[in-house]
């Protein structure tokens, strides 16, 4: 991948850009987790509005902005740096689950939010308490799995990262010139 590589001030801007926003993602959905919890187990209705409230807050302004940030930071840092996109596992995994989180929090995660706030705002019981609790704790789940990928950087070279390192030492071929 003979890319475009980042100078040094901007590759140490865009990690910082991508662990804030990282560890912002992460927080934002431990405090979906907990609004979740309260509104699946709360007896007042009040308090149940409440939570669903402040989660559909969070999940309209915050956490789609948070994850394309997350997204975008980090494909500059694969294709900008010698880590690549698909030259080790630990990275390319990392891309692969941040799209599916990314993905699941537009098409999965805030629709269920919607559908919890609309139901509490009507006075009605939530459709189902899994709709506020089931994304965060997926996500958190993803979340945390990529931080431990990132601190302990497992698994090596993918078969494409070992290619370029492979062909400068193969010998000639036989007869050849």
């Amino acid at each position: 991948m003979g890319g475009v590589k980042l100078g040094r001030p901007a590759r140490r801007a865009s990690l910082v850009v991508h662990v804030v926003a990282s560890a912002a993602w992460l927080g934002l959905t431990l405090g979906l987790l907990a609004l979740g919890v309260t509104a699946a187990t709360a007896a007042s209705p009040v308090a149940v509005d409440a939570a669903v409230r402040c989660m559909k807050l969070f999940a309209d302004w915050l956490l789609l902005p948070l994850a394309l940030l997350t997204l975008v930071s980090g494909l500059v840092l694969a294709l900008g740096t010698p880590w690549g996109l698909a030259r080790y596992r630990w990275v390319y995994t990392k891309f692969w689950l941040t799209l599916g989180t990314t993905v699941a929090t537009f098409f999965a995660l805030r629709p269920g939010v919607n559908a919890a706030a609309a139901a509490a705002a009507a006075g009605r019981p939530l459709p189902d308490a899994g709709d506020v609790l089931f994304g965060p704790v997926v996500s958190l789940s993803a979340y945390v799995f990529m931080t431990v990928l990132s601190l302990l950087k497992p698994w090596g070279l993918t078969r494409r990262g070992r290619r370029p390192r492979e062909r400068p030492s193969a010998a000639p071929p036989p007869g050849g010139s």
